[in-house]
Order: structure tokens, then sequence, then C-alpha cells
């Protein structure tokens, strides 16, 4: 299978930027797609801000950061021979948007979609080739973050995931396949449980949100980093293992699944916990914890290579 070189763009938000960081880095020609006439000026300073990073994990050799092209032209696509889709997470825009594509580039190139919640079946719907179309879902951010989830709808066909697996392959990412659709795919869901609790032990006044925030942080969060939930527990069984943790203290995690709660978002509480994060910010802005995250993910990325996990 040859490499791809020409990928287009198409959203040049948040997502969209670091996605063509990452395959500006790669060595590609890239095309990013947006009708905010703000992208040019917006993308320029996300990849100049990110191409250190990207340099010191090798994935790039370049000194300098290369620049993409930019436009409010879908027909600008016409030569990409990967799309990597970030458009709003609405079905209809993400629909519309397949259509539109799909009247530009070739019959054979691969439309993957970002979105963090919707199925690939929904976005295939009248699509003129449905076969070609698959979610290739990000953790934020993606040209950091090395997991993408890949999941084909009803109509994707195995030559389509393959040739994802192979792209995100040439960019060092490492995929993930779904075996069955579902909202939120893998990754989104699993976060999301982890969410629903962490808002609900904020409702319920059991700890405020820098609390459980430095919970995660300096608690699971360490573990997890370097090896996922039934890894964790096998090696919390001891000699025994994953079997030995399951019959003697399986019966605790099924009592705190009992008590796991949901709390509504309502105002107050939405106004709760982003007060809460406020504080959490009172010593650093913004900007600041970007720098450091990203930093340290680029450590632990390091880390994780040097001890082979």
């Amino acid at each position: 299978m040859t490499s791809i070189q020409r990928v287009g763009v198409l959203g040049g938000g948040l997502i969209g930027m670091s996605w063509a960081s990452l395959f500006l880095a790669r060595g590609l020609d890239v095309t990013v797609v947006d009708p905010d006439p703000r992208t040019q000026d917006r993308l320029e300073r996300f990849v100049a801000a990110a191409w250190p990073n990207l340099k010191t994990l090798g994935l790039t050799e370049a000194d300098d950061p290369r620049l993409a092209h930019v436009t409010s032209d879908l027909d600008a696509l016409a030569d990409a021979e990967f799309i990597q889709e970030n458009g709003p997470d609405r079905i209809e825009t993400k629909r519309d948007l397949v259509q539109q594509i799909e009247r530009v580039i070739g019959a054979d190139v691969v439309i993957a979609s970002s979105t963090s919640s919707l199925m690939a079946s929904d976005i295939q719907m009248g699509a003129r080739h449905p076969d070609r179309i698959l979610v290739a879902h990000p953790m934020n951010p993606p040209h950091l973050v090395p997991m993408v989830e890949l999941v084909g709808g009803n109509a994707t066909s195995e030559v389509a995931i393959v040739a994802a697996e192979a792209f995100y392959a040439q960019m060092r990412r490492v995929t993930i396949r779904v075996k069955k659709e579902v909202p939120g795919h893998l990754a989104n869901r699993l976060t999301s449980a982890l969410y629903r609790e962490a808002v609900y032990l904020v409702a319920e006044g059991i700890a405020d949100v820098e609390s459980v925030d430095k919970a995660i942080a300096y608690g699971p969060g360490m573990r997890w980093a370097f090896m996922g939930p039934h890894l964790t527990y096998h090696l919390g069984g001891g000699a025994g293992g994953y079997q030995h943790y399951l019959d003697h203290l399986g019966p605790t995690q099924e009592a705190r699944w009992k008590a796991l709660g949901t709390a509504p978002l309502t105002e107050a509480l939405k106004a709760t916990l982003v007060a809460g994060v406020a504080q959490e910010l009172l010593n650093q802005d913004q900007e600041t914890l970007i720098q450091r995250r990203d930093a340290a993910l680029v450590e632990l990325i390091q880390l994780k290579a040097e001890h082979g996990l």
C-alpha cells in the first residue's frame, strides 16, 4: 500500500489544527478547508507552538514549521488522498459535508470523521460511496496523544479500515478497532463514566472540584497512563492475578457500582463546576496550563517508549 502524501483537513477548529500540525510534521501536503477567514493566522500560530514538541518526539526532522494551504473552497480537496473531517458534531452537518466532499474527491478516498459521539452508520446515510466513511476519533490534542479509535459503520468496507490503519501508522498513531458502534465509541464512554461520577461527587458535596481533579491526577491517573483498568486490577490481584482480584474484591466493586450517581447539569451545578475550575486556575493562566500539559505529554510519551509501555 503506497503512503499518503496529500491530505485534506475539513474544519480548522482546535482538533483540525492539531491534526494539521501532525500531518505537516510527517511531511504531508496539507489543505485545510474552513470558512473562517481567521483560520490561516490561527493555524500558523498553532503549528509554530506545536512544532518543538513534534520535533522532540521525532515526528519531524524539519527545524522550521511547514505551512498548510488554507482555503474556504472545497474544490481545493480534489487531489486529496485522505480526508480528516472535523466539522461540528451535528449529524445533518456531517451528512451535508460528506455530500459536498464527494462531489470533489475520488471514489476511493477515505473520509475519516473525528466525531466524538456520532456513529459512522448515521454519517453514511445518503452518501454516494458509504463504504469509504468511518469514524477516526482522537483524544485532544491529537498531534500529541497517539490513540485513534477506528469505528466502521454498516456500510464501511474492510478496505477502508485497513487503509485508515495504514495512514495513521504512517502518522505514528496507535489505532484501536472498535468492534461495535455505540454513541461515544470506546474512549469517550470510559471518560464519560468517570466524569459522571466526578460531577456527582461535587453535586453531593462529597468533594470540591479541585479535590476531584487531584484525586484523579495523583491517584488512578498515574497508573492509567501506563496500563488500563484490567491490567491494573490484574496486578492488584497479586500472585493470583485478575482471577483472584475478581473473586475476592469483585463484590466490593459491585457495591460501589450500586452507589454511583448521576447529577443533572442544572444551571446551579454548572456554575459550581465553573467556579471550581476558576479556583484551580487562580495561580496559572490557561495558556500556561496548555503548555505545561503538552510538555508533560511529550515526556510521558518518551517515558512510555523507554519502558516499552
